[in-house]
């Protein structure tokens, strides 16, 4: 079957991203290396614990967050599509001593259930930060979520708020805001071509141009519960772990905020579980 170009384009885009983020001015992995991983005030404040719990870690990168979970006692299997950033997780894994905790595979999110495990082998699923927007199909995600867990697991989801991503500063207003940029109920991806990176702001990609979808939050928690689970809560924040908009302040905490009032939530995390008596259950 041929691959669809939207994947192949934004595959190089994130081949592209890997040894950025692995540069000075990329990730900071200096918690990590000392042992102590950590992940942002968001999911810090909500995850809770992981160990001894089995976890699935899709669209991982290079595996900052999966190693982490796994310094906290989780036996984590992380995947994503690009084949440089699984090789840098197994480097770091290695290098951790983490490999008997975390292993990575390379795969296409859309291809987890055969690629990483049997129906219903996991405790957790953990997807955080700029994840879904680059999938078309949130509804086959959800499936693929529900049929990971295990009865009575539970999907960790974190994301930046659908609401705010119909701004960008391209189109900023007179103030420095930033302005109107794509309808919230589009359904079109958005197929454009950006060379910066969100790490590294001196870095410029060859691969710039990227492939991205917007899913309202009502289209993704409609997909969650007709896939079978339960939603447990859902959370708007007023910061994110980026600077997701050039007026955005960092707080103390690591978050960005807008400078004078929340004006609208930046980000969204949501805590979602399969029943315990689910019939479908291997």
């Amino acid at each position: 079957m041929t691959e669809p170009e939207w994947r192949q384009t934004n595959r190089a885009n994130w081949d592209e991203r890997v040894p950025i983020h692995l540069g000075p001015r990329g990730y900071d992995l200096s918690h990590l290396r000392s042992g102590r991983g950590r992940l942002n005030a968001i999911e810090a404040a909500e995850l809770g614990p992981v160990a001894g719990l089995s976890v699935a870690h899709l669209q991982c990168h290079f595996g900052a967050d999966s190693l982490t979970l796994a310094q906290r006692g989780a036996y984590v299997v992380g995947l994503d599509f690009s084949p440089p950033a699984i090789a840098a997780a197994r480097r770091l894994a290695t290098e951790l001593g983490l490999e008997s905790r975390a292993r990575f595979v390379e795969a296409d999110v859309y291809e987890a259930i055969a690629a990483i495990g049997e129906p219903g082998s996991f405790d957790l699923v953990y997807v955080t930060w700029g994840t879904i927007g680059w999938l078309p199909d949130v509804r086959r995600w959800a499936e693929i979520v529900a049929h990971l867990l295990k009865p009575g697991g539970r999907l960790y989801f974190a994301e930046g708020h659908p609401t705010a991503a119909v701004f960008d500063d391209e189109r900023a207003m007179a103030d420095g805001m930033p302005g109107y940029f794509l309808p919230y109920f589009g359904g079109e991806p958005l197929v454009d071509d950006d060379p910066t990176d969100y790490a590294d702001a001196s870095a410029r990609l060859t691969n710039a141009r990227k492939y991205e979808w917007l899913h309202p939050l009502g289209a993704v928690t409609t997909a969650l519960t007709d896939a079978g689970l339960g939603l447990l809560w859902l959370h708007e924040h007023e910061g994110v772990p980026w600077r997701m908009f050039g007026c955005l302040v960092e707080g103390p905490d690591g978050l960005y905020r807008w400078p004078d009032k929340p004006w609208l939530p930046l980000a969204y995390s949501l805590l979602a579980e399969r029943p315990r008596s689910d019939p479908k259950a291997p």
